[in-house]
């Protein structure tokens, strides 16, 4: 009897895999992401894939705490800086360098992820809707908090203006993955500051 020669053990690395998972949501939406790219870019077969991360929604929402660890850093040092117009200038200088590396999608998996969405992956651009509704309220707390410091005039208006920095950052994303450069992200940035309130 033929002894069975055993090939040996596949070796698997979650946290690559979901890397590259990310990178594909990142550049091809939640929707324009197919369950055959996923798996080709992660390296393993749908059972090996819904056995390790579930399903894709789980998939992306694992994605989507990646990105988060490696991005929400930024927000957090924004948010320190000593004065609010050194938060925004901060928040989008940061986003322009992140939103154009080229080792990675140009834009932002947070609004990449949502562009386009049926009514079928409601709970992923609920999920996205709340994540930018969360850094919106934080930039108007700390403005609030320049306001009352006297860093910002009485009669700024900490809401709208959260709003307008949030609306500016998720435009610059829309133009980075659309090809728009860093140095002319940049440019935007400089326009926002020049109008800043004094």
């Amino acid at each position: 009897m033929k002894e069975r020669k055993l090939g040996r053990p596949r070796t698997f690395d979650a946290d690559v895999a979901l890397e590259k998972a990310m990178k594909v949501f990142w550049e091809k939406g939640y929707e324009g992401s197919s369950l055959p790219e996923l798996t080709e870019a992660m390296g393993m077969n749908r059972p090996s894939m819904y056995a390790v991360f579930g399903n894709k929604e789980n998939l992306f929402k694992l994605a989507l705490e990646r990105y988060g660890a490696s991005h929400d850093p930024l927000f957090d040092a924004a948010l320190e800086q000593p004065t609010a117009r050194a938060v925004v200038e901060h928040f989008l200088r940061g986003n322009a360098n992140a939103q154009t590396e080229e080792a990675n999608p140009h834009g932002c998996l947070v609004i990449n992820g949502a562009l386009v969405c049926s009514d079928d992956a409601l709970p992923i651009r609920n999920t996205l809707i709340e994540r930018r509704a969360a850094a919106e309220m934080r930039l108007r707390e700390r403005f609030m908090q320049a306001k009352d410091d006297g860093d910002l005039p009485p009669d700024f208006c900490a809401g709208q203006m959260a709003r307008y920095v949030m609306t500016v950052s998720n435009g610059m994303a829309v133009q980075a993955a659309a090809g728009a450069t860093r140095s002319q992200l940049q440019q935007v940035v400089d326009q926002v500051l020049r109008g800043w309130p004094s």
